[in-house]
C-alpha cells in the first residue's frame, strides 16, 4: 500500500520587499504560534485519532492457492491516562471487532512507557477491555519490552510471568512466548508464531550489566512449524526480520510507533538498530514484514504525521 501526499506548491512573486524591524518580529511572531500550533495538534489531536491501515498482500513465503486470511492487528497501546483510558480501549475494541478479521492479533506493550502521565492504568482494567475482542479464529498476543520492564517482579527474577501476560491469559487471550500454533482456515492449516521479547531484561548491577538481554527464541520457534507450511510470525520489535527464512509469509511487528513522529515519509527518531529500514509499514526483502504505527505514545505524548493506527491485512488476497 503506497500512500502520497502531495503538498500545495509554493507561490512566489518578484517583487522587492521592504525589510523593517515589524516585519521581522511579525515574522518570528508568526513561525512562534506555528510552532505552538503544530506542538497543540501533535499533542491534543492526533493522538486522539484513530485510522484504520489495509494492506492487500499474496506473500513471497509458502501459502495455499486461493486462500485469504484477514488478520487484524493492533500494537502499542500502552494504557494510562489522559492519552490512553479504558474508555479509549474499549472504543478502539469496537473498531478492531468490527473489521471482519478471521484473526485478531495483539502485538505487544500494554503497558504505558512513560512518565507524563495522570494515572497509570492497571492490568486488572485494561486486560478485560481487550478480553472483549472476538473474531472466529481467536485473539492471539505477545507481548511488548514495556510489558517487562516496569514489571519489577519479572525483572528481578530475570523470566516470567508477567503481569501483563497473565492478565491477558486470565481475559481469555492466548499469550504466545516462543510458541507456534496451527490455525485451521477453510480447510487449510496456517501456524501463528509468536515470538519472545527480544529486550525483555534491562540491564543491572550484577546480572546483564551490558546489554538488554531477550527472551527470544527464533530457531526453538520456527522449529515447531512443520517445514512448507504456511506461517506468520508475531514479533514485538521487527529487528529480528533479517533472521526470518523465506518460508514464514508475513511477520507482522510493531515498536517503533512509525517513530510517533513522520514527515514526508520520515521519522527522525526510531527505536530499532536499523534505523529507518523497518520504521513502519510493508517492507519486502527476504521475506515480508508489516510494522504497524500503533496505537499509544512512549516517551513523550506527541504523534505528528502518524496517527493511531489499527492494522489489517488481507494476506493472500489477489
Amino acid at each position: 500500500m503506497t500512500t502520497t501526499r502531495t503538498p500545495d506548491p509554493a507561490v512566489f512573486t518578484g517583487a522587492a520587499v521592504h525589510v523593517t524591524r515589524r516585519r521581522v518580529l511579525t515574522g518570528l511572531g508568526g513561525v512562534a504560534l506555528a510552532g505552538l500550533g503544530t506542538a497543540a495538534y501533535g499533542i491534543g489531536i492526533e493522538p486522539a485519532r484513530l485510522v484504520v491501515t489495509r494492506y492487500r498482500l499474496r506473500p513471497l513465503g509458502p501459502w495455499p492457492s486461493g486462500l485469504s486470511l484477514r488478520i487484524v492487528a493492533l500494537a502499542d497501546l500502552h494504557a494510562c491516562e489522559p492519552w490512553m483510558p479504558v474508555s479509549r480501549i474499549e472504543g478502539i475494541v469496537a473498531t478492531a471487532n468490527a473489521l471482519g478479521g478471521d484473526v485478531i492479533v495483539l502485538l505487544g506493550d500494554y503497558v504505558s512507557g512513560m512518565n507524563l502521565v495522570t494515572r497509570y492504568v492497571d492490568a486488572a482494567e485494561w486486560a478485560p477491555a481487550l478480553g472483549r475482542l472476538s473474531a472466529p479464529l481467536g485473539t492471539y498476543a505477545i507481548l511488548g519490552n514495556h510489558d517487562w520492564w516496569e514489571d519489577r517482579t519479572a525483572q528481578r527474577r530475570g523470566g516470567g510471568p508477567t503481569i501483563a501476560g497473565t492478565a491477558l491469559t486470565q481475559n481469555g487471550i492466548r499469550v504466545l512466548e516462543n510458541e507456534a500454533l496451527p490455525l485451521l482456515v477453510r480447510g487449510h492449516t496456517v501456524w501463528l508464531a509468536g515470538l519472545g521479547d527480544q529486550l525483555a531484561l534491562l540491564p543491572g548491577r550484577k546480572r546483564f550489566k551490558h546489554a538488554r538481554i531477550g527472551h527470544d527464541d527464533l530457531p526453538a520457534t520456527l522449529a515447531q512449524i512443520p517445514d512448507g507450511a504456511p506461517a506468520i510470525l508475531l514479533a514485538h520489535e521487527p529487528d529480528i526480520f533479517p533472521q526470518v527464512p523465506p518460508r514464514i509469509a508475513l511477520t507482522l511487528s510493531g515498536h517503533t510507533h512509525g517513530g510517533q513522529m513522520r514527515l514526508f515519509g520520515w521519522s527522525p527518531i526510531v527505536p530499532s538498530r536499523y534505523g529507518a529500514r523497518f520504521a513502519y509499514g510493508h517492507v519486502r526483502e527476504q521475506a515480508d514484514l508489516i510494522v504497524s504505527g500503533g496505537l499509544g505514545m512512549s516517551i513523550a505524548p506527541v504523534r505528528l504525521g502518524m496517527p493511531p493506527e489499527i492494522v489489517v491485512v488481507d494476506l493472500g488476497a489477489e
